[in-house]
């Protein structure tokens, strides 16, 4: 049986095609999904967003705070502007979708993917986007409205595509280091738990079933290092239970990060109280540029004491910080560790 891969979304590639053209050619036996690597400004994630934010008649710059975790400074609501007033238009996902599901098509027509692949759309919460670079104290009012918007991108995508053919995935990334605990900038907060599961609901309501759901939990990857490093996969695991217990939706798979030098029990042994549903899969993000091949096949041998069905993924993106060269030598890491565990 193949090993199966899962790309998790930016790869540091000039162009769409040449990301499916890559991918297609060295890992297309093992991937179901392809994303379209997330070029130009996407390849800052939802940095991306910041000129969208900054351009609202409905915000302005917070000078009393210091910048935000992306480098930005924060923003909050501009003067005289209430919670009810503030409204966004397109944020541009659906829009690079649609484009970029016609390079896939190509790809798929001249035979560089599967003719079964199916296009993966990666897109963050709303709460993601929001929570990073605006002011605490007006996080609450322009969420809302920003979240309005982006379950309008996401059904703009599921109009645009045919649901044979689409994937979307959440990225959950700083709701899992808020979650996690242990960063001042991201505190816990009383009823987490309930506050992020219903916002999980909401995202995932508008999806149909016929579409694929997949989650990216994610502990950043600022530069190619993460906001933090998890002390083992227990938080991991635990956002998994929030997150199938509050979406009704059938989720086709979960990604979870592994930090580079953990090859010992402590960090995988959480993973036997995973408990997922037949039809979803987990995909651990085990693949790293520093030591290849040798360090990957030594967290696979750590994580299958623990759980023994899992297909393999880089830790987060391969964009930020990383030249073509390195993300090709990633793409041929995934490639040939696949092809090792399914000789």
């Amino acid at each position: 049986m193949p090993c199966r891969v899962h790309l998790v979304g930016s790869i540091g590639l000039d162009t769409v095609q040449e990301v499916f053209a890559t991918t297609g050619k060295l890992l297309g036996s093992h991937l179901k999904r392809f994303p379209d690597g997330e070029p130009g400004g996407r390849r800052m994630w939802i940095n991306w967003q910041y000129p969208l934010l900054r351009g609202s008649p409905f915000l302005q710059l917070d000078h009393s705070r210091p910048p935000a975790i992306t480098g930005c400074m924060q923003l909050m609501l501009a003067d005289g502007v209430k919670a009810e007033d503030v409204h966004f238009g397109e944020l541009g996902y659906a829009r690079e979708a649609r484009a970029s599901y016609q390079d896939f098509l190509a790809a798929r027509e001249n035979g560089q993917l599967p003719r079964d692949a199916r296009f993966q759309v990666c897109l963050p919460t709303p709460f993601a986007v929001v929570a990073a670079q605006v002011s605490p104290a007006h996080i609450p009012a322009i969420e809302a409205s920003y979240e309005k918007a982006m379950i309008r991108e996401a059904e703009a995508v599921i109009a645009a595509i045919p649901h044979k053919d689409l994937c979307i995935q959440w990225d959950i990334c700083i709701e899992m280091v808020a979650f996690d605990g242990r960063t001042p900038y991201l505190p816990s907060f009383p009823h987490m738990d309930k506050f992020f599961g219903e916002r999980f609901g909401r995202l995932t309501q508008v999806i149909p079933y016929t579409v694929e759901l997949g989650f990216h939990l994610c502990y950043g990857d600022l530069d190619a290092k993460h906001a933090i490093e998890p002390i083992d996969a227990t938080k991991l695991v635990e956002m998994t239970h929030l997150i199938i217990a509050s979406v009704k939706h059938p989720i086709a798979y979960f990604h979870m990060p592994v930090p580079i030098n953990r090859t010992d029990d402590a960090y995988f042994a959480p993973l036997t109280n995973l408990k997922l549903p037949p039809e979803t899969e987990l995909f651990l993000g085990l693949i790293h540029a520093k030591d290849g091949v040798i360090g990957a096949k030594q967290r696979m041998k750590a994580a299958q004491k623990y759980v023994h069905n899992f297909g393999i993924a880089s830790e987060c993106g391969i964009s930020r910080a990383r030249t073509a060269e390195t993300v090709n030598e990633i793409l041929r890491v995934h490639a040939a560790v696949a092809e090792t565990a399914s000789a």
